[in-house]
């Protein structure tokens, strides 16, 4: 694929996600207004407003995923309720999958030193892929806790794993797994990349785990626990960097 198709396909992969979400808040609002009560009419025209924000981070994170040495240093770090973006995430993600079930299991009182539009797309990139290459199962598990100091969450979907040679590989710019679903599957191979980055730069971590017995492919996050202290030295950290841009 030449620079030029490359460069579409990323653009065409980031910003759909949004765009249906858009597209689909906005015409169940228009089919069904009498329907609504006053509070689901303002939760569904938030989420546009803030769909629309995302989109247009997405546009410039896409612009800038072009050039290898993207350094995302305009992340704004705050103490983020974990599970709360995560529900939000997945409200969105279940505009495009009305028929999949998201079992969740959520420890609560989560909290990590996060950019909130970042961990958002993160959430979505990931819950859209589970959902996209689950294989004869509309099923996503969605598990988070705490262990030695860190946050997880698990993200896990079902039906086609992905081989041992290729897990590293997958979060490589551009590429993409070789499987049945992969060639099913439209997508440009950035989305893991923009995710992988992103979780770096928030002092995460991130792996994936097969089983081959019950067909399931998982991703695990990790984020440092909120601890003031850091949080403070992270701020300093990230406020140097920007003035550096």
């Amino acid at each position: 694929m030449d620079t030029k198709k490359e460069f579409l396909s990323t653009i065409n992969h980031e910003i759909r996600t949004p765009l249906t979400s858009i597209k689909g808040f906005a015409e169940t609002i228009l089919s069904s207004y009498d329907k609504l009560s006053d509070e689901q009419k303002k939760k569904f025209i938030n989420i546009i407003k803030e769909q629309s924000i995302r989109l247009i981070n997405l546009v410039e994170n896409a612009l800038n995923a072009a050039d290898s040495d993207v350094e995302y240093n305009n992340l704004v770090f705050k103490k983020t309720n974990i599970n709360e973006i995560l529900l939000k995430s997945i409200d969105v993600v279940k505009v495009n999958y009305k028929n999949f079930i998201f079992e969740k299991n959520l420890s609560n009182g989560l909290f990590s030193s996060l950019d909130k539009d970042a961990s958002e797309q993160i959430f979505i990139n990931i819950l859209d892929n589970a959902c996209k290459y689950s294989n004869n199962s509309n099923k996503v598990e969605i598990t988070t806790y705490f262990k030695d100091n860190k946050n997880f969450i698990s993200i896990k979907n079902f039906g086609e794993i992905i081989e041992e040679s290729e897990k590293e590989k997958i979060f490589d710019k551009f590429y993409r797994t070789q499987t049945y679903l992969t060639s099913k599957v439209q997508g440009s191979g950035l989305g893991l990349f923009i995710v992988k980055t992103l979780i770096s730069k928030m002092n995460g971590e991130i792996s994936v785990n097969c089983s081959e017995k019950e067909k399931s492919v998982e991703f695990l996050i990790g984020f440092p626990v909120f601890i003031l202290e850091d949080f403070t030295k992270l701020s300093h950290k990230n406020l140097k960097r920007s003035k550096n841009v």
